[in-house]
């Protein structure tokens, strides 16, 4: 199996409140087009330090992070971030490398988007099975709702159409 990019766009989620407050124009909000390495392995989203800089992102933390030879290390994580892939908008803290590294797309991000990995081609996928909106998963919501509670939900999609009648 191959690398998997994939062209994503970061943006400054702080300018992207001030735009929506009317304190700055769309102009101003710093934002990058970028190709990322889709990893899997990778908790979350890392950037270098070069990005962080562009896109204005404060530190918000200092974390260990285990890196793929082992070895720990202490950075900042920063945010948050907006990170969009075609349809898909998610918001974020960011892992920074002080090296100049790529950009890496982890599993974190890539499951609050729901893609996926297209094996095949080697390529990032909005997911087939929910292609206008992303879809997230809260399997054990239904053990902490009561039954009036589920009754009360409005539920969407023919798989839980029959099991919503029987609630």
């Amino acid at each position: 199996m191959g690398l998997t990019f994939a062209n994503i766009t970061l943006t400054s989620s702080e300018d992207l409140l001030l735009l929506r407050k009317g304190y700055i124009e769309e102009k101003e909000v710093k934002s990058l087009n970028i190709k990322a390495l889709v990893d899997t392995g990778a908790s979350m989203l890392t950037i270098p330090q070069s990005i962080q800089k562009q896109l204005g992102l404060p530190k918000v933390n200092e974390q260990n992070v285990e890196l793929g030879n082992g070895s720990i290390i202490t950075v900042d994580v920063v945010g948050p971030v907006e990170i969009k892939f075609e349809n898909r908008v998610t918001i974020a803290t960011a892992v920074v490398l002080p090296d100049e590294i790529e950009v890496l797309l982890g599993a974190i991000p890539l499951q609050a988007m729901d893609v996926l990995i297209d094996v095949r081609r080697e390529r990032l996928i909005v997911n087939p099975q929910s292609p206008d909106k992303a879809r997230l998963y809260l399997h054990s919501t239904d053990k902490i709702l009561s039954p009036e509670q589920l009754r009360s939900l409005k539920i969407t999609g023919e798989d839980n159409s029959e099991e919503n009648d029987k609630t």
